[in-house]
């Protein structure tokens, strides 16, 4: 269970995160000094230096997100010129990629935080500028929405890269480019000229992830512990019935893969957060903001509790809640996590995506008068990015291109670099791990500071 440091603030990770954004940089330049557009996405370290691995381009994003963030974070603008640049050059094809369910991922990245800064006065007003920015958005949130499978309650999904049968937890932050497509009054144009609300499509999908992917410990079946969360859920594409859960990068469909579980503790704040810009009229049609509001909250509640349980003492989680080395390991639970242990590895990533989840989730029950609940989340997520900000997991190295070491990528396919001499993968960063450590910065250094709220949807 996590040690929740209750005299942490976001005041006292200032010096930190000065720290941090100094290596960031470094990092930034050195991965846009070596890699060539044409050889892909990078996607995870090995033995220091970022590389491919063909299955999904759904890292691109990442990489010039991560340069805007650090413009945001710093000021330079060299980093600007870098994301601007290449958003442009390069991220047209996952504007119109409709065979993946990755456009949150991608797009809001690179032309939604390009279009937050416009709106922020980060960046001088130009009409052409803002206008390429939000058709960008405009039509990423459309295709996206576009891959849809009815479910036979009515509602219904974005399905995943694995077919129209697929549920996948991840996708649940890929809503955001829904949510800002919405905002920007725009449709998704289907048969017939019928036009098909974005913000229905986001609200169906969050709530069928909710029901099928995220476990409340009510009886559903005898792995149903509260708060746990399958990576993927299964239909029958033929009537829409619910088959069984399953996983791609999870050991079992039983236990919890903590990146999937992270994806789901990240995204259910955030979009409780967009909820509060829109009218009760807007959500109405949707089954009412009291009805829609309490299924996330119930969802991002119940998997945070899971992850704070489920997690070692510093809070970076293992791979997977039933990896089976885990057994092996004694007490892990009570104590800090051992990246370098020949059992199982950890997932730093994941903690990169829940840290910001739970101080995300803090602010929210805040806002809402549950004080001290509030002040609970916020402090546990607190207290693993403070862990993710020093050794062993902040990269110091000069000769390595990953800034949050000890990620895990597919550890049941073996992709992951295992160092030699040990038996599990160890040291090595991933591009998703970097950008959402620089995105959960971004947010406490704000906080901080006493600046608005970084939010997608600004």
């Amino acid at each position: 269970m996590i040690r929740v440091d209750d005299s942490i603030t976001p005041e006292s990770l200032l010096p930190d995160l000065e720290h941090f954004w100094t290596l960031s940089g470094a990092k930034i330049r050195d991965i846009e000094a070596s890699w060539k557009p044409e050889d892909g996405s990078p996607v995870f370290t090995v033995e220091g230096r970022y590389t491919t691995q063909g299955w999904t381009e759904w890292t691109q994003g990442f990489q010039y997100g991560s340069a805007i963030l650090q413009y945001d974070a710093t000021g330079d603008e060299r980093f600007l010129e870098i994301g601007r640049r290449k958003t442009v050059e390069v991220m047209a094809t996952h504007v119109s990629h409709t065979g993946v369910h990755d456009h949150g991922f991608n797009n809001v990245s690179t032309y939604g935080n390009l279009m937050r800064l416009v709106n922020e006065g980060r960046i001088p007003e130009n009409a052409w500028e803002r206008r390429f920015y939000e058709l960008a958005i405009k039509l990423s949130g459309a295709v996206q929405a576009s891959r849809w499978s009815c479910t036979d309650d009515g509602g219904g999904y974005i399905y995943s890269f694995n077919g129209p049968q697929s549920l996948f937890s991840d996708t649940a932050r890929s809503l955001r480019v829904l949510a800002i497509a919405h905002r920007l009054r725009h449709v998704l144009m289907s048969e017939k000229d019928e036009p098909v609300s974005l913000l229905g499509r986001l609200i169906q999908h969050a709530c069928a992830t909710a029901r099928y992917n995220v476990y409340y410990g009510e009886g559903r079946d005898i792995y149903d512990v509260r708060g746990r969360v399958a990576h993927e859920s299964l239909f029958n594409t033929n009537n829409g019935n619910y088959r069984c859960p399953s996983t791609q990068q999870g050991y079992s469909p039983f236990s919890t893969w903590t990146r999937g579980l992270a994806w789901i503790i990240l995204a259910y704040p955030e979009q409780l957060e967009f909820l509060t810009e829109l009218d009760d009229g807007e959500l109405e049609p949707f089954g009412g903001r009291e009805s829609i509001e309490g299924i996330m909250l119930k969802a991002a509640r119940a998997s945070a509790d899971f992850y704070i349980e489920n997690t070692p003492t510093d809070g970076i989680p293992y791979w997977d809640t039933g990896a089976p080395g885990l057994a092996a390991m004694g007490d892990y639970l009570h104590r800090p996590a051992d990246p370098f242990n020949e059992h199982e590895p950890v997932d730093s990533s994941a903690g990169c995506i829940a840290c910001q989840g739970l101080i995300r989730l803090g602010s929210v029950l805040e806002r809402r008068g549950e004080t001290d609940a509030g002040t609970h989340y916020l402090r546990a997520g607190l207290t693993v990015l403070k862990t993710l900000l020093d050794d062993p997991y902040l990269s110091h190295s000069k000769a390595h291109q990953g800034l949050i070491l000890h990620a895990v990528y597919h550890r049941p396919n073996g992709w992951d670099h295992v160092p030699q001499g040990h038996v599990v993968p160890s040291g090595e960063a991933c591009l998703w791990g970097d950008y959402h450590a620089r995105e959960a910065a971004l947010y406490v250094q704000r906080m901080a500071q006493g600046q608005p709220d970084y939010k997608f949807f600004s």
